[in-house]
């Protein structure tokens, strides 16, 4: 019978899994290296944003069925959920899960799953039994299996739930246990599949995702070119019945669709050719807006005789959130702060970050001399902006002046 739980990282998607599996009556270990997210979970807040997730963990807490501590436990299974980012030259990075993996050593029992939620190159829970192994672990009772997260940020607390979920073991009878589980809190379809095919199928989502997105952003710039409005274009391309163009930005982040392209086209070793041009695609359109961004700064210099002041309005990878992670409006942010330009950072979502300044929206649109739209938080809709300003958007915005002179 399944009763305790060990949870190992309480980001994104760990504390969010923890919090549900303890109002599921689950007695749940939750494990970060961090002292102070620890100190943050165990006084029942959250230190991250996300919706409805305080009250889930408050709840949890409260019920004493979640418990913080900087190391792992005894428990019947143990859930890894730690970050996989990526080395120079776009090398994929395990060692975090690699040394969880060694965390939960002196506390794997006879019977025990090891469930492994981070997105990972394929072959990746097969090196954690391996791992196991290494630290002299009898393996041979011990299931190991993948299932990877597939929530949106902003939705995850419903999404966890009622999502389908791709379950994959290194054995069949661990595929079974790790599926039966799961049907203990998922309302969604829990499909079964073997270790690796889990870990290319999540891969494979995202890369989708980024191909799509990259064809967008390409197009946005050739609009550019030809004196398009791309989203009126875009508009009237969608009108046909089989085309679904997504809509541009000003690159891809977060923690997946930025990311686990990467991880096929390492593998591929020069085989995963439309992959790899999306992505050089979608980290391009960052640099694309840099120059732009500069050259009208410049230009506002070269009338003015001073430095133009740019509202970067938005550093979060998406609307509504509060996650940086790999995201283009940082990056875009951080490189415009140069010799042309006075940056004033604007993220509705966060109260500082990294040194920066931040600035309220409704400030920064009075005094800057160029407004650029990086994301589109709900924060920025309806904003009253002089016709005296300029204005550059690198993602949907509704531009308030135009509308009043219909």
């Amino acid at each position: 019978m399944i009763e305790k739980i060990c949870v190992i990282g309480l980001g994104y998607i760990g504390l969010p899994t923890a919090a549900l599996l303890a109002n599921r009556g689950y007695k749940v270990r939750g494990v970060d290296v961090v002292e102070e997210t620890v100190k943050i979970i165990n006084q029942g807040k959250i230190h991250i944003v996300e919706p409805d997730l305080d009250t889930f963990v408050q709840s949890a807490v409260n019920s004493g069925n979640l418990v913080a501590y900087t190391e792992a436990g005894e428990s019947d299974i143990f859930i890894i959920a730690v970050p996989t980012p990526f080395k120079d030259n776009n090398v994929p990075n395990i060692d975090y899960i690699i040394s969880a993996t060694r965390g939960i050593a002196p506390y794997v029992r006879e019977g025990n799953i090891i469930i492994l939620e981070s997105t990972s190159p394929v072959g990746t829970t097969d090196i954690m039994e391996q791992t196991l192994k290494d630290e002299g672990i009898d393996t041979s009772k011990i299931y190991f299996s993948h299932c990877p997260e597939r929530v949106l940020p902003g939705k995850i607390m419903h999404e966890l739930v009622h999502n389908d979920r791709i379950v994959g073991g290194t054995t069949k009878e661990a595929t079974e246990l790790t599926a039966k589980f799961y049907e203990s809190f998922v309302s969604g379809e829990v499909l079964q599949t073997d270790a690796r095919t889990a870990e290319m199928a999540k891969l494979t989502e995202n890369s989708f995702r980024d191909v799509n997105i990259a064809f967008a952003n390409e197009l946005s710039m050739l609009s550019e070119k030809f004196g398009i409005d791309v989203w009126e274009l875009i508009e009237l391309s969608n009108r046909h019945p089989r085309v679904n163009i997504l809509q541009p930005g000003c690159g891809v982040g977060g923690h997946c669709i930025a990311v686990d392209p990467w991880f096929i086209v390492d593998a591929a070793k020069g085989d995963a050719k439309i992959i790899k041009a999306a992505r050089e695609v979608n980290d391009y359109k960052s640099e694309w807006a840099i120059e732009k961004v500069k050259n009208a700064a410049l230009e506002f210099g070269r009338k003015h005789g001073r430095k133009a002041r740019v509202a970067c309005m938005g550093l979060a990878f998406k609307p509504d959130i509060d996650d940086l992670r790999e995201s283009p409006a940082l990056y875009i942010t951080k490189n415009l702060m140069s010799d042309c330009c006075d940056v004033l950072a604007v993220e509705p979502n966060i109260k500082s970050y990294d040194g920066l300044e931040i600035v309220n929206c409704h400030d920064a649109v009075k005094i800057a001399d160029i407004i650029v739209f990086l994301v589109s938080h709900k924060e920025f809709l309806g904003l009253e902006i002089e016709d005296s300003k300029e204005v550059m958007s690198f993602c949907k915005m509704v531009d308030r002046r135009k509308e009043k002179r219909k």
